[in-house]
């Protein structure tokens, strides 16, 4: 059963008798969606509905949450969520136990913890498991970096930078990191419209190629017009989030789709529910 064990990640608690009613109200996660044992993203957005900050958020008994999210903004993330506390009865707190431990496959568990595994829920076409805390080394990180890819899912700072990119961008709404049934919370207007509407337009690609992609960041272009970044690479696979009309348009066209020098294929993930557009969009939306 392959695994790796995830240094850069920290964990945060959110608990207290107002614990799921303060969270409901300002990430895009619907908490009562949230069934124990399972993992879901989300994301803390800006008011124009710009993701400030990414998580996976569990359930860790009565009244209580686990959020993990990336170790260099837990810090922040922690400062903004005290912000929004106000006079909410819950408690926030990092947890020294910040060791993730992520397994897949037909039997994804691992006994690198003493932790109950959760589902890490993003994966739509594999059986993905977390656990959190416990000690020891090994594992192959590569081997997760090349699952992400292969399954087109995102994560913030190698595949986008915060306060940058919408939940639609990073398919958020196809993972279940957005309730769209749920009451207000923040950002929640400019979401909800750009469901309501279709109007997405930069969404998570797979990247393939013949040679070695060049370094995450770099430019993925159509006839040296920009059509969307490179994230993650490695060796000739990679993630990307692009324009899927301009993409469409270069595939109708036979045009090549270049990351840097090198000649890319976009596919969209198996598991995604968006296509490309089958007609011409009116005004391109930037």
């Amino acid at each position: 059963m392959p695994f790796a064990q995830l240094k850069d990640r920290a964990l945060i608690s959110v608990s207290g008798p107002d614990a799921e009613i303060f969270l409901q109200n300002i990430l895009t996660t619907d908490l009562d969606a949230l069934a124990a044992g399972e993992a879901k993203p989300g994301a803390l957005l800006t008011p124009q509905g710009k993701i400030l900050f990414d998580f996976l958020i569990s359930r860790a008994g009565e009244n209580s949450f686990r959020l993990e999210c990336r170790a260099d903004i837990s810090d922040d993330f922690m400062r903004r969520l005290m912000l929004y506390k106000l006079r909410a009865k819950v408690e926030i707190a990092k947890l020294d136990q910040g060791l993730v431990t992520v397994a897949w496959g037909s039997d994804s568990t691992t006994s690198q913890s003493d932790s109950t595994p959760v589902a890490d829920a993003r994966f739509r076409d594999a059986s993905v498991t977390r656990c959190y805390g416990g000690t020891g080394e090994g594992g192959d990180p590569a081997a997760w970096q090349a699952l992400r890819i292969a399954h087109g899912i995102a994560e913030s700072g190698c595949d986008y930078p915060l306060g940058d990119a919408f939940p639609h961008d990073v398919l958020l709404d196809e993972t279940g990191g957005v309730g769209f049934r749920k009451g207000c919370y923040v950002g929640q207007e400019v979401v909800s419209r750009m469901q309501h509407r279709g109007t997405a337009r930069r969404r998570v690609l797979i990247v393939s190629a013949e040679r070695p992609l060049p370094a995450p960041g770099a430019e993925l272009t159509v006839s040296g017009r920009p059509v969307g970044t490179l994230g993650t690479a490695a060796g000739t696979a990679g993630l990307a989030i692009a324009r899927i009309d301009r993409v469409k348009a270069a595939l109708d066209a036979g045009q090549p789709i270049m990351a840097e020098d090198v000649p890319v294929s976009l596919a969209i993930p198996a598991w995604a529910k968006f296509t490309f557009p089958q007609q011409p969009v009116g005004a391109e939306e930037t």
